[in-house]
């Protein structure tokens, strides 16, 4: 996973260094086709955290391109604050950290 800071989508440098071991994974696998899935924590209203998640998808898809990676093998996808890691649903109260955890893009991988 890779982690966003709060109400951003760019590509952190802790992030940057996982997307990197991605490209390496990638370019030793040309067939291989990967979905970022990318999440928000539950403060913000549910429409404007969809954007949010789908943005930070695209930032990360776009990085990879950036290194010579295919757009036609990656795929964005953002799920806004429906699929937390945690209890921290609206309402519920959360410390910074458990808010950090749902603020991620995962890494599936759909063709190899």
């Amino acid at each position: 996973n890779i982690f966003y800071d709060f109400d951003k989508s760019n590509i952190r440098s802790d992030a940057s260094i996982i997307l990197n071991n991605v490209v390496a994974i990638l370019n030793q696998n040309p067939t291989l086709k990967i979905e970022l899935s990318s999440h928000t924590d539950s403060r913000g209203n549910d429409l404007y955290n969809m954007k949010l998640s789908q943005a930070r998808a695209q930032s990360a898809v776009n990085y990879l391109i950036s290194k010579g990676i295919d757009k036609n093998r990656l795929v964005a996808k953002g799920y806004g604050e429906t699929k937390p890691v945690n209890q921290c649903s609206n309402g519920v109260d959360c410390s910074e950290q458990e808010h950090q955890e749902n603020r991620r893009t995962e890494i599936k991988i759909l063709n190899y």
